[in-house]
């Protein structure tokens, strides 16, 4: 009976509800919508009409935005039907889509996360109730990110068995996804269409049951965590490219366009900057939709604080402080000024100008397969010194450049597939971390490369290889510190290190050549600390990208910390994350190209082209044009070339 009158009060809610407002085909933007999403907390609170006015209107004032998503039950705290029912009716009243999201989550112990015991019956209960509160009142729900287990009690323990938690756990949350979620929503409502959203330790998903392979296809639909928040100082360590790169690598798991969208909060942003770069970044990899964690932030009374950014305070970036605060509509007295919803609002209308004209992203393929792991969240910190990356969870055979890391030892046919778009006339390059992966499981028959036990501190590096002193790669006028390499052990003349490191009296391969068929593979030796990538000399980075990226359209002369996005229609942005101006040559392929600023139309002069002597070393290359950037500190600009 009580559940009967629950859905009646819930129908009632649905009936006496104004209409859903009609948007604009694009909603308040014109590239992407903007959803805020409302913890259980703050539903009940809103419940009440008087403070959900005051707080609406706090929010709108700063950031528009086309749909919520409201939460009635996280951490063991349920909202009733009848509040549920009101705070939906309250925003479609505003004109505003309402979805729901459900957190399964049983709080904190010291800031650690707890799940659900999904061997614990009661637990499992109140799973299948916060799904079913849900389904009563929403035909779309999204969960947000702690779907996954991290219980080890003595029924879990029991259940594991001989398996690991890694096995274990992926095969009983397949089973948990359809008994507690899936099954329960539909029962309740045959129209529900739920969504997992995934958090950004993708590295690890698996030894926490989340499943990238299979629950992708078993949910409705997939979201995406893009918050990187502070790389130095968090727990995570996530950097900056990550919150594009995620999106991409979600988006080749869902190709169908089942990846809704990205999702970040304000937590860890040491500088107001910190936070506008992850939400442009998630739009950079064309997401539809991004959602603001969460509505207390965007409503909260105080006003954001700039943080930690006196060292480029004065300068005209890409999230201007003073055009922020300007930009803000004061309710009157006693107003604190813009708030986290206004620092949203900005740093989306700054990047609504100039999506419209970016095409569908491109990068160099790197083959991330399902449920592996190893040099945790190297795409990113390559990303992080200018090399597009486009990761992909199956195999790019047919790309002419496959970029692989450790993770793709965990592919049985890795060194087949290799072998195979060696011979097809493709590059390979794998990094030292797959090298040593791949020791004594038959890469000999591809290449005599090992890593050694050993390892050398480079503060010297030298482009070339042959008899000749090479071309140094170190910072002209600066003493670059020593980096930490692994010692790669090769037979001279069978391959080749075409980038070199020198310690005292010995050579140390940082890049290796070995020609294999029609193509070239290559080895990129990543330092111990892969954060000293950032600590390696412009010059050789510079090498780095050219013979990683190969023939891509446009590449990067740049300090570390600069990153590109490119795209299939002649347009690329580039973006700074570094604390001071950066000058920066983008080469784009071809001769005689122009190019043009996409938010000012301003045209930007192509630098003289320099000739290269050709030797006996030298490797032809297509022709390029070359044009010089001034990159303000953390910030972006939008390009495109052509005739």
């Amino acid at each position: 009976m009580k559940g009967l009158m629950a859905a009646a009060l819930a129908a009632l809610a649905v009936i006496c509800a104004p209409a859903r407002a009609q948007t604009p085909a694009h909603g308040q933007y014109q590239n992407f919508r903007v959803a805020i999403y409302v913890v259980v907390g703050t539903t009940r609170r809103l419940a009440d009409r008087a403070e959900f006015d005051r707080e609406f209107d706090r929010v709108w004032r700063q950031v528009h935005f086309d749909k919520v998503y409201l939460e009635p039950y996280r951490d063991h705290q349920f909202a009733t039907d009848e509040e549920v029912a009101a705070v939906k009716s309250y925003f479609e009243a505003r004109g505003i889509e309402v979805d729901g999201g459900v957190t399964l989550a049983a709080g904190q112990t010291g800031g650690q996360f707890n799940t659900f015991d999904y061997e614990n019956q009661s637990d499992m209960a109140e799973c299948r109730r916060a799904i079913e509160l849900a389904a009563r009142h929403f035909d779309h729900i999204i969960l947000d990110d702690f779907f996954f287990y991290n219980t080890k009690s003595e029924a879990d323990i029991v259940a594991r068995g001989d398996r690991s938690w890694t096995q274990y756990r992926l095969a009983r949350m397949r089973q948990v996804a359809h008994e507690c979620v899936l099954d329960p929503a539909r029962r309740v409502n045959p129209h529900a269409r739920v969504i997992i959203k995934y958090p950004n330790w993708y590295e690890h998903f698996q030894g926490s049951g989340f499943d990238l392979e299979q629950e992708p296809r078993m949910f409705d639909g997939i979201y995406t965590g893009t918050e990187t928040r502070d790389p130095y100082v968090t727990d995570q360590l996530l950097q900056q490219y990550e919150s594009y790169e995620i999106i991409r690598y979600f988006d080749n798991i869902r190709p169908d366009g089942g990846n809704g969208g990205g999702w970040v909060d304000t937590y860890s942003t040491q500088y107001v900057d910190r936070y506008a770069e992850q939400l442009w970044d998630t739009l950079f990899a064309k997401a539809p939709e991004i959602t603001l964690f969460n509505w207390v932030p965007m409503a909260d009374e105080h006003a954001v604080q700039p943080g930690a950014r006196e060292a480029w305070a004065s300068r005209p970036t890409s999230f201007n402080w003073n055009d922020m605060v300007r930009s803000y509509r004061s309710a009157g007295p006693g107003d604190p000024g813009p708030g986290w919803g206004r620092a949203a609002g900005y740093s989306l209308e700054q990047v609504d100008r100039v999506l419209g004209a970016l095409g569908h992203p491109i990068g160099v393929m790197s083959y991330k397969p399902y449920h592996s792991s190893g040099e945790d969240f190297l795409q990113n910190y390559l990303g992080n010194v200018g090399i597009p990356i486009e990761m992909t969870p199956t195999y790019p055979a047919d790309a002419p450049v496959v970029l692989l890391t450790q993770q793709a030892a965990a592919d049985p046919q890795i060194i087949v597939r290799i072998d195979r778009s060696l011979r097809d006339g493709h590059n390979v390059v794998i990094t030292s971390g797959l090298l040593r992966a791949l020791q004594g499981r038959g890469f000999d028959r591809i290449a005599e490369i090992d890593v050694t036990e050993n390892s050398a501190a480079i503060d010297r590096y030298l482009d070339g290889y042959g008899a000749g002193n090479g071309t140094s790669l170190n910072t002209v006028g600066a003493h670059d510190p020593a980096v930490l390499f692994p010692e790669l052990h090769f037979y001279t003349n069978d391959a080749w290190p075409v980038l070199r490191g020198v310690a005292g009296a010995k050579g140390f391969p940082v890049m290796l050549m070995n020609r294999y068929g029609r193509g070239v593979l290559y080895v990129l030796n990543i330092p111990e600390n892969v954060s000293d990538l950032y600590n390696l000399p412009r010059p050789l980075l510079t090498r780095i990208r050219q013979l990683v990226s190969g023939d891509f359209p446009v590449r990067l002369d740049a300090p570390p910390l600069v990153s590109i996005f490119a795209y299939d229609n002649g347009t690329f942005v580039v973006q700074s994350f570094r604390d001071a101006l950066a000058e920066v040559k983008v080469a784009v392929l071809g001769e005689g190209l122009t190019l043009t600023n996409v938010a000012s139309s301003q045209a930007v002069a192509a630098d003289p082209p320099v000739s290269h002597p050709a030797n006996w070393r030298s490797v032809p290359e297509p022709a390029r044009t070359t044009f010089t950037i001034h990159l303000e500190p953390h910030s972006f600009a939008a390009f495109r070339y052509g005739r």
